[in-house]
Order: structure tokens, then C-alpha cells, then sequence
């Protein structure tokens, strides 16, 4: 049996790829081998003997508490309604999660935040206990040999799992909820779902929560029934998506008093306008992204477990550039032609800085640099006065541990030396989210997850 415990800080260390429908089994194999099977046995408490499949096919995350929303869904009182998550993704273990619940969970009577398991270890929550049992080894589902769907383009094995999935919802209606860092092509897959699907000639209508003010979004959404400024109606963006898709953007930022009024819109598929007393119809596909975690927003009482649960039937997870393993350079030289690069090739000292460089900003961040290169030819490294990304991160962290250094050398208590390096981390961490969204600072703290207000005091704290 091999355990591995990871503390709380740790927890939200790893990279899932969560979708609740299985990709079904099509295209060529490109990669094949054992992989285990496993069974979630409930042993004790009010659902033993309950018997519970995890995925083996590919990435899948299965949440365990009394909400509707979980695969194994519990009538333990003592349960919390998101209270774990189990992660398979075809690996020879099992990642079991705990989501913040009220109660904790447990192995071997020590709690734990994160742990891995390989078969036969007992977990225990609430009142219940519960197995996991490896079934059998398996042959993992073959991995198609596509590499793009739509306008999303990747050749590597974390995108091309995701191809047969994404098909088979182009051509359904069901919402969808497409989960990823910023800048990982959240939208672009949306575009692409409608292209693909009967809506393609309709309309494509986007709304971003984190645009508008709370009190404007509303009208937004819904329209107006008289303009105050011109007289006339107004229609909101569902009338002007009738029979087509609407893409809500950042649906986690959306304001809790507008959820309710979002989940009805979207159950009777109706609308009424503000100010207006008439009940219109309307034929709107959803799909919604987001960069929070969802399931702790609900956890959390940020977002309401009955919009989640009506706009989550399926999910998906766009993994960041960093885990799309051989991606970088396929996606630098696509950008290149499409951008204009024409017959010209992608100048290989270029193609050697996508590949060395982490790209913190994703997709979007490589699409950028690709067209700055383009734009600004051999001048480029001179125009932005700034050294090559390898070279920029092995400077940055040598200049880390000259100031680590700086601060030992002058032999002050632990408490001090903490708080000048707290300091100094705040500081470079503001500077750098506030330049990553263009001195945006509601978006800023927003992709810091703290609080607006909290946000700007840190940066008013630490600015030089």
C-alpha cells in the first residue's frame, strides 16, 4: 500500500481535468497499457453495502457528500453536501480530496486534506466508512490521434483525450460549464461547441460577469422594458441569443442575488424584462466558464447549489499550457501562419523561448508573444527591453535569493525576518497580477481570489 498525505497548503497544488461525461471510445489508439479499476465500497453507515464505479477511461473527478451534484451521494447526516472529491484519471491510484467539509476526513484516524491511495485502505466521514477495492487491471481506452476540434488546436495527449467528448456535446444541447486557468482558451472552446453544433448559423452572444456592476447586469441580461434614455425597449442578450448559444463568462463572479433570477431563465426558458410584466420566450443553449472553483464557491456559499447544479450536466476542464506536454511548439507555429507568418519560417531561436518559457498566462500569453514577434521582427528584443523568458526567470530567481540572503545577514528575530520576506513576496506578487491584467485591479484581485478591498490594501501596503 502506498499513502501519501498532503497537507491543507497544498492542497489546490495539483492540476485535475474534471468532466462528468465519459469520452466515448473512438479514433485511432495512439496510446494504450494496464490501468486499475477500482469500486468505492461503503462499509459502514446508512448507505453500506452501496457500490460506487470509478472512470477509468481518462480524467474524471467524482464528488462525495449529500448534494444531488455527487456521484456518491450520501444520506449520512453527518456528511457535508460537497464533502470530498475522488480523482482517477487512469493513474494506479486514486487522489481523494477533501473539500472543506465541516466534519473532515479521514485515514488511519489521521485527518486529511489530500491523500492517495492504491486499493484496500479504509476512509472515513461522518459516520461512514468506506473502501476502496481495486477490481481489476484494465486496458485504458485508446487516445485519438485528432489534433483539433473547432478552432482549438493541441496534439497533446491531455487535449486529444478530450476530442470525442467535446463532438458528442457540439451536437447535444446540454449546458456546459468549461472550468481552466485564465488564458487557457475557455471561450475559444465555446465558439467552437456552437460552430460545430445545429446552432451554428445562429447567434453567438457573450456575456461577462465580471464587466458590468451588479446593478447593470440585470438589464443586461434581460433587457428593459423602456430605455430611460431613448424610450425605447430593450432587449437583453437571451432575446438576442434566441436559437443560439449564450456564453456566461466567469459565471462564478456573477452576484448571489442575480443567480435565482439567472436558474429561472434558464429552467422555464423565459425572461421578463425589467420594468415589464410579460413573460417571454426564449430558446438559448448555455455554455459558462469560469477560473474559480466551483465546488468550493458552492462549499463556501458564494454560488448557489441549484444553478450549479442545472448548469454543471456536463463539465470540462481546459488544462493549463504548462501540462499540455509538446503543445508549445505546435501552437507557436499555427499562431505564425495564422497571423501572417505565410511561407516564412518560425525563427528557431524563437520556437527554443516558447519551449523553455512556463507560460504563466497560458494560450493567450504565447498567442501574444507570437504576434509581437511577427509585428516587430528582429527588433523585438530590443523593443521590449527585457531578457528572453528563460533568462528572465533564472534572474528573478537569483534576485530572490540575494534578498533571502540580505535579510539573514542582518540576524533579526524570526518574526522580523518573516515579515520583511511576507513583504517583499506581497509586493512582487501584486505588481505582477496587476501587469498580467493590464492594470486592471478589479480583474487582479479577482484572479487572486482575495477580496477587492483586502486587495488594494496590500497593494497600497507594499508599493514602492
Amino acid at each position: 500500500m502506498r499513502v501519501r498525505i498532503v497537507t491543507v497548503a497544498e492542497r489546490n497544488a495539483g492540476d485535475d481535468i474534471a468532466t462528468m461525461v465519459r469520452p466515448p471510445a473512438t479514433g485511432s489508439a495512439s496510446t494504450s497499457g494496464p490501468a486499475p479499476a477500482f469500486e468505492l465500497v461503503i462499509i459502514e453507515g446508512p448507505d453500506a453495502g452501496a457500490r460506487f464505479a470509478l472512470d477509468r477511461t481518462g480524467p474524471t473527478r467524482l464528488l462525495i457528500g449529500q448534494s444531488a451534484a455527487c456521484g456518491v451521494r450520501l444520506s449520512d447526516p453527518q456528511v457535508s453536501r460537497r464533502h470530498a472529491a475522488l480523482h482517477h484519471a487512469g493513474q494506479p491510484e486514486v487522489r481523494v480530496t477533501d473539500l472543506g467539509s465541516k466534519n473532515g476526513t479521514f485515514l488511519n484516524g489521521v485527518r486529511v486534506a489530500d491523500v492517495f491511495l492504491r486499493g484496500g485502505e479504509v476512509v472515513r466521514m461522518g459516520e461512514s466508512a468506506m473502501r476502496l477495492e481495486l477490481v481489476e487491471a484494465a486496458e485504458v481506452m485508446p487516445v485519438p490521434t485528432a489534433s483539433r476540434f473547432g478552432r482549438i488546436v493541441g496534439a497533446s495527449v491531455e487535449m486529444r483525450r478530450l476530442y470525442p467528448l467535446l463532438q458528442r456535446l457540439a451536437a447535444s444541447d446540454v449546458p456546459v460549464v468549461i472550468e481552466g486557468e485564465t488564458g487557457t482558451g475557455k471561450e475559444l472552446l465555446a465558439e467552437s461547441l456552437h460552430a460545430e453544433g445545429s446552432r451554428a448559423d445562429k447567434p453567438f452572444m457573450v456575456f461577462d460577469c465580471t464587466t458590468l456592476a451588479p446593478s447593470l447586469v440585470e438589464v443586461e441580461l434581460f433587457g428593459q422594458e423602456s430605455d430611460a434614455s431613448t424610450g425605447a425597449a430593450r432587449k437583453g442578450i437571451f432575446e438576442l441569443a434566441h436559437g443560439g448559444t449564450l456564453f456566461i463568462d466567469e459565471i462564478g463572479d456573477l452576484d448571489l442575488s442575480l443567480q435565482p433570477k439567472l436558474l429561472r431563465a434558464i429552467e422555464r426558458s423565459e425572461v421578463r424584462r425589467v420594468g415589464g410584466d410579460r413573460w417571454l420566450p426564449t430558446d438559448v443553449r448555455i455554455i459558462a466558464a469560469t477560473r474559480r472553483d466551483l465546488d468550493a464557491e458552492v462549499q463556501a456559499g458564494r454560488f448557489r447549489d441549484d444553478l450549479f447544479l442545472r448548469l454543471a450536466i456536463t463539465r470540462i476542464e481546459l488544462p493549463p499550457l504548462r501540462s499540455r506536454i509538446g503543445d508549445v511548439p505546435v501552437l507557436a507555429q499555427h499562431f505564425w501562419r495564422e497571423l501572417g507568418g505565410g511561407a516564412r519560417v518560425l525563427p528557431y531561436d524563437v520556437l527554443q523561448r516558447c519551449e523553455a518559457y512556463h507560460w504563466p498566462g497560458n494560450v493567450r500569453e504565447l498567442y501574444n508573444e507570437i504576434a509581437r514577434r511577427l509585428a516587430l521582427g528582429d527588433l523585438e528584443d530590443a523593443a521590449r527591453a527585457r531578457p528572453s523568458p528563460d533568462a528572465a526567470l533564472a534572474a528573478e530567481a537569483e534576485a530572490s535569493r540575494d534578498f533571502i540572503e540580505s535579510v539573514l545577514a542582518l540576524d533579526l528575530p524570526l518574526p522580523r525576518s518573516r515579515a520583511r520576506l511576507l513583504d517583499e513576496f506581497h509586493r512582487r506578487y501584486v505588481e505582477r497580477v496587476v501587469e498580467q491584467h493590464g492594470g486592471n485591479i478589479r480583474r487582479a484581485a479577482a484572479a487572486s481570489g482575495i477580496a477587492h478591498r483586502y486587495f488594494q490594501i496590500l497593494r497600497a501596503r507594499n508599493t514602492k
